[in-house]
């Protein structure tokens, strides 16, 4: 099992940087960079790769919608080119709050368009001339009001024309599509206990179908790490995110997030997180996030703990252990974790 982390989000990018090269010192094989509606990651990416030597770097995530599917082909390969082949593809449909809300795209057709990015990246990668018809024409039609434009293909020599691409998942149908074209799968909110039971049957009809020149899913998953007898308390730092995507990220009947919690068999406390949240009641949205469902998500309490939830997110599958270290010194968390992988 690798480990990873994801870059401190809402951090001074630049401090962010400092402390993921000290975590790559410890041990540490990836780093991954959110956007949502903040700093862009592209940006930050190419400034980690000039911070680092040896760890991958990955987006998590490139929403579909914001870029197009050449631009998105072209930011992976200019990013495996300044990291000399570290780069790891991380892309997913986002939500409509985001896409609707900040960047002013329709939220339409989401497993189309995120099978055609992933297959027009890989034919760029391999400096093909593109012709496609679907949700993108390349080049675009004169039916849809294209005058000059041509078949082209990258203009530069990539690095490595395979970029693993990593796909952000969580409903069945997406879930089953990650299975069977994409190098790995980010799930969000990851309880191993239930994995099998809630996606089994999306990764195995997904997978029955993945060409076998892939190789084996890789699945990247984890949460905040604390060891020590006092390192309960730090499963409390993940209620204000965790009430903030079930409560807040969608409407009710439209939120991916709080759909998953029910079906890990929380559904009254996930209805009560998302009234109180779209209420405005956002710290009595944060209280009513179950405490066990907490201890399920992090990797946090003594040592004997922490290392019983490792071997539970092994055992489900995981093939990445994504975690946010909590304390005063995160490289020693690090470095203590690596040594039982």
């Amino acid at each position: 099992m690798e480990l990873s982390s994801p870059l401190a989000y809402a951090a001074d990018p630049r401090a962010a940087a400092d402390g993921a090269a000290a975590l790559e010192s410890a041990g540490l094989d990836a780093v991954w960079v959110a956007e949502a509606y903040g700093f862009d990651s592209p940006t930050i990416m190419g400034y980690l790769a000039a911070k680092t030597e040896r760890m991958r770097i990955g987006s998590a995530i490139l929403n579909i919608y914001s870029r197009t599917p050449a631009l998105i082909a072209q930011t992976a390969a200019g990013l495996d080119a300044v990291s000399g082949g570290r780069a790891l593809l991380g892309v997913g449909a986002s939500g409509p709050q985001v896409v609707e809300g900040w960047h002013g795209r329709r939220y339409d057709r989401p497993l189309g368009r995120t099978r055609e990015v992933i297959e027009l990246s890989r034919r760029i990668w391999r400096r093909e001339v593109i012709e496609h018809r679907g949700i993108t024409e390349l080049p675009l039609s004169p039916e849809k009001g294209g005058t000059l434009g041509k078949p082209l293909k990258l203009l530069n020599h990539p690095v490595r024309d395979t970029i693993p691409v990593y796909l952000a998942a969580l409903g069945p149908a997406n879930v089953k599509l990650a299975a069977e074209i994409a190098d790995g799968w980010l799930p969000f909110l990851y309880v191993p206990e239930r994995a099998a039971e809630v996606w089994g049957r999306s990764l195995a009809e997904g997978a029955a179908a993945r060409d076998p020149a892939l190789g084996p899913l890789s699945v990247v998953a984890g949460g905040p790490l604390a060891i020590g007898d006092d390192a309960e308390a730090a499963r409390d730092l993940m209620r204000p995110t965790v009430a903030l995507y079930v409560g807040g990220m969608g409407a009710p009947g439209r939120n991916f997030y709080h759909d998953l919690v029910c079906s890990y068999g929380y559904g009254s406390a996930a209805d009560a997180i998302q009234r109180h949240y779209l209420a405005g009641r956002k710290k009595e949205a944060e209280a009513a996030v179950p405490a066990r469902l907490l201890e399920q998500l992090c990797l946090a309490g003594p040592e004997g703990h922490v290392r019983d939830r490792v071997e539970a997110f092994r055992e489900a599958g995981v093939t990445m252990l994504n975690v946010t270290p909590v304390g005063p010194d995160p490289a020693r968390l690090i470095e203590h974790v690596r040594s039982w992988l």
